[in-house]
């Protein structure tokens, strides 16, 4: 106790004396914020790849479609899978060295890809280490850096940290689809493990846990807040929080949204998009960089979406915005062609203002209902969004391999997103603070 007096007063006393010196600068949760996003752009390399791989390896190789299809779909489950215990890991590790492993493992993953020969190479490579790694760099890593730096503008920063991984792709998608185009995929995949090890150096040295590990509160908080007790049993408490949480059917709507979120964006979007253009003659660095423009209206989009989330009810806002999605997805077969035309660029630009602008309210709803435990329900929601796109990222190229097209995929994601929309409308408001989930204690 008398060691937690000492961190309360004393920053009190030096913010005191200090406070007109202190009113003038910019708080630290902003820096922190800021390295959360460069690490995010730099992780978001191996995202960009996997739909520019499915043409080359499927004529390198001779595998089919839904093959490669099915080793994208573990990378993107394990994305998911492993969200909830990273974020469990990094209350036991601290945020820095659980990130810094992560990068490291996506780099390992991907630059291993040059030397394989054989599919399940591909799926032990890009499937699991890659999905291994990118899972702990997930939206659960930017819901954990906004849940401990900041109280206000909370949805405001989430969507900037979700605008992250749009921006990363905006970077690398015309980079790698031009070295893909002119020098073959493998030094892509380089591209990709030179990315991620970039980035971890920022990681070790400018990113830290807690606002108390620097001697101040939270970025709008009144008093302050000492770091807490490294959680022992991360994994226990993951599945704890889950199974709590999965007694509240606040906890399954949101999933379920959520899943559909994934198949119509990261498993269907993301990864057939540039092959099903390439189906109707567009050349594959121009469909690339349709989806880098994607990217570029993602970011306007997502932090639009955190600005409307700290104002206006989120559940009517994912309802808007599944809505819209479904719409734009039924259009899609039809503005396909050889060229880029005006129709196709409003999809281009209308869907990239809804790609994840589902972030911020999934994540405040989360927040609403779960409390302290909202970055680990957050993480179990994230899992049900990769495990749809994981889904269809695989029925995806079984459906092309069997109908010779991708339109029966593009109808039924659009269907899929209309029942969200409603799913959405369904979930109920939390009159009281969020105390659902109590908080699991070693």
């Amino acid at each position: 106790m008398l060691y937690g007096v000492t961190q309360t007063t004393e920053p009190a006393v030096v913010e005191a004396a200090d406070a007109p010196r202190r009113s003038r600068r910019v708080h630290r949760a902003w820096f922190v914020a800021a390295v959360t996003f460069v690490t995010i752009i730099g992780a978001a390399a191996f995202r960009s790849l996997p739909g520019l791989l499915i043409d080359p390896l499927h004529q390198d190789f001779g595998w089919s479609r839904g093959t490669i299809g099915a080793a994208v779909s573990v990378n993107l489950a394990l994305y998911g899978l492993t969200a909830p215990f990273a974020a469990a890991l990094m209350d036991r590790f601290g945020i820095r060295k659980v990130v810094a492993v992560a990068l490291t493992v996506i780099a390992l993953g991907s630059g291993l890809t040059v030397w394989m020969t054989a599919a399940w190479q591909l799926m032990l490579c890009w499937g699991l280490l890659v999905g291994l790694g990118s899972g702990s760099m997930a939206l659960a890593f930017a819901a954990t850096v906004t849940n401990r730096w900041f109280t206000e503008r909370r949805g405001l920063v989430t969507g900037i940290l979700t605008a992250a991984s749009a921006s990363g792709q905006l970077i690398f998608l015309p980079l790698l689809s031009w070295i893909v185009e002119k020098h073959d995929w493998r030094p892509a995949a380089v591209t990709v493990a030179l990315a991620a090890l970039a980035v971890v150096p920022f990681v070790w040295l400018l990113l830290r846990d807690h606002p108390a590990d620097v001697g101040l509160k939270p970025y709008g908080a009144v008093e302050f807040v000492p770091k807490p007790a490294p959680a022992v049993g991360a994994a226990r408490r993951a599945v704890t929080v889950l199974l709590k949480a999965s007694r509240t059917g606040t906890f399954w709507l949101l999933a379920g949204t959520f899943a559909i979120c994934g198949a119509s964006t990261n498993g269907l979007v993301q990864t057939h998009f540039v092959p099903a253009a390439h189906d109707h003659g567009m050349p594959v660095q121009a469909a690339a960089s349709l989806l880098a423009v994607i990217g570029v209206f993602d970011v306007v989009g997502t932090i639009a979406s955190g600005w409307f989330t700290d104002r206006f009810e989120p559940r009517r806002l994912l309802a808007v915005y599944y809505a819209l999605r479904g719409i734009s997805l039924l259009f899609l077969p039809m503005l396909l062609a050889p060229s880029v035309h005006p129709p196709m660029l409003f999809f281009i630009v209308f869907y990239g203002l809804d790609w994840v602008a589902t972030v911020p309210p999934t994540v405040a709803l989360c927040r609403e209902q779960y409390g302290e435990d909202s970055a680990i329900v957050f993480g179990w929601v994230l899992a049900s969004h990769q495990v749809g796109a994981a889904l269809v990222a695989f029925l995806g190229g079984v459906a092309r391999d069997v109908f010779g097209s991708y339109d029966m995929v593009w109808y039924a994601s659009g269907a899929l997103c209309a029942a969200a929309a409603l799913m959405a409308l369904v979930i109920r408001r939390r009159p009281t603070p969020a105390t659902a989930v109590a908080t699991v204690t070693a």
